[in-house]
C-alpha cells in the first residue's frame, strides 16, 4: 500500500496524514474484497525496514495501529472477518502486543474474509526463521514443505495476485517465498487514492492472465 507519504507531501501535510487517509482507502478495499468474494487479503502495513523512518512517523504509525484496533474490532467481528498478524510483534510495546493478540483471538472464529496484516514483517527474516525452525525439527535435507510449514503463512494458499500502488516496480521484501508464481500488478495511483474501480481493474487483469506455473498446459 505505497504512496501515503507522497500523497501527504503533495498536499503540504505531515506524513501521518497520508497514513490516516490510507486507512480510509483500506476500509473501502476490504469492503470491495468482500463484495467480490475474495477469500484472503494480505496487507503490508509495516516492514522490518520501516524502523529506519523518522521517529515521529514511527510513533504516529504505532498510535494509528492502536487506535485502529480500538475502532475497528467490532466492525471486523460484525463483518465476519478473521485477522491474523504476520511478523514479529515482540518488538512493539506490551500494550500494543496485547491489543494485537486480543484482536486475533476475538476474530479467530469468523469464517468470512481472512485478513492478514504484515507488521514488522520482512520476507528474508521470515525465510530464515522458517529454516531455523525446520532444522530443529528435522535433520537431513529439507524439502519445500518443511519451510512452508514454518512460515507465518502456514496453512494458507500461495499468493495469486500481488498489487502494488504508488508507481514503484519492486517487491520490497514482501512474501518472497509465497509469490513465486503470483501475478504482479503495478499501478501509479498513490494508495490513499486507490479506489474500488482500481481494485476491480486489478481483478480483471488477473482474470485475463493465463497462468501456466512453468508448464505449457494452461489451467482455467
Amino acid at each position: 500500500m505505497d504512496g501515503n507519504g507522497r500523497w501527504a507531501k503533495k498536499r503540504l501535510l505531515p506524513r501521518i496524514a497520508g497514513h490516516k487517509k490510507g486507512l480510509e482507502a483500506l476500509q473501502k478495499i476490504i469492503k470491495s474484497a468482500i463484495k467480490y468474494n475474495i477469500s484472503t487479503v494480505t496487507l503490508y502495513a509495516f516492514s522490518t525496514e520501516n524502523w529506519n523512518r523518522p521517529s515521529e512517523e514511527i510513533n504516529g504509525l504505532m498510535n494509528l495501529f492502536s487506535e485502529s484496533i480500538n475502532s475497528e474490532t467490532d466492525k471486523l467481528i460484525e463483518n465476519n472477518i478473521s485477522v491474523l498478524v504476520l511478523g514479529d510483534i515482540t518488538i512493539f510495546t506490551k500494550e500494543l502486543q496485547i491489543k494485537i493478540k486480543s484482536l486475533v483471538k476475538k476474530t479467530s472464529k469468523n469464517t468470512g474474509l481472512k485478513l492478514n496484516i504484515a507488521l514488522n514483517y520482512g520476507a528474508r527474516s521470515e525465510i530464515l526463521m522458517a529454516v531455523n525452525k525446520a532444522t530443529k525439527k528435522k535433520s537431513g535435507v529439507l524439502l519445500e514443505k518443511d519451510l512452508t510449514e514454518n512460515l507465518y503463512t502456514k496453512n494458507m494458499p500461495d499468493v495469486d495476485l500481488l498489487i502494488r500502488t504508488g508507481g514503484q516496480r519492486r517487491l520490497s521484501n514482501f512474501l518472497l517465498w509465497q509469490i513465486a508464481y503470483s501475478e504482479l500488478y503495478f499501478i501509479d495511483t498513490l494508495w490513499p487514492d486507490f479506489s474500488e474501480k482500481d481494485f476491480v481493474n486489478a481483478l480483471y487483469f488477473f482474470q485475463n492472465t493465463e497462468r501456466k506455473f512453468g508448464n505449457l498446459k494452461v489451467d482455467k
